[in-house]
């Protein structure tokens, strides 16, 4: 099964889905991993609270470019207020991979943009829990 993962993966980090800009963004926001070196920025048109469109842009690893394809697919139809219940396990579920604590950093990177730009913040609780 992991072997599926991992092919699901590489899928997406050689051929992203919604990769690319919104120049009308309701929301946009970019973070990086100083340590390993991913980037990512992300932009959300919203259809009143309901999210109509969404990109990233970036560089990085395979995980960290999979993990913002993957969790931009799931991103599209969601609230905001939905969103804002994503956590860590969601993206680990979502990865289906058992990672290591360098490479957990690499495939929240996605979601802590996408929650830093949803509630307006650099950080939210549990951020920097290591497991």
């Amino acid at each position: 099964m992991d072997d599926l993962y991992r092919e699901l993966i590489l899928d997406h980090y050689q051929h992203p889905h919604h990769h690319g800009e919104i120049p009308d963004a309701d929301i946009s926001y970019e973070d990086s991993n100083p340590l390993c070196g991913d980037k990512i920025r992300i932009y959300i048109k919203l259809k009143g609270n309901i999210v109509e469109d969404v990109k990233f842009t970036g560089k990085g690893c395979a995980i960290s470019q999979a993990s913002a394809s993957m969790l931009m697919d799931e991103l599209i139809g969601k609230s905001l207020d939905d969103i804002k219940k994503m956590d860590k396990q969601f993206i680990l579920d979502m990865l289906g991979i058992p990672l290591g604590p360098t490479r957990i950093k690499c495939a929240l990177l996605p979601l802590k943009v996408v929650k830093a730009g949803v509630y307006g913040i650099h950080t939210w609780p549990d951020e920097e829990e290591e497991e």
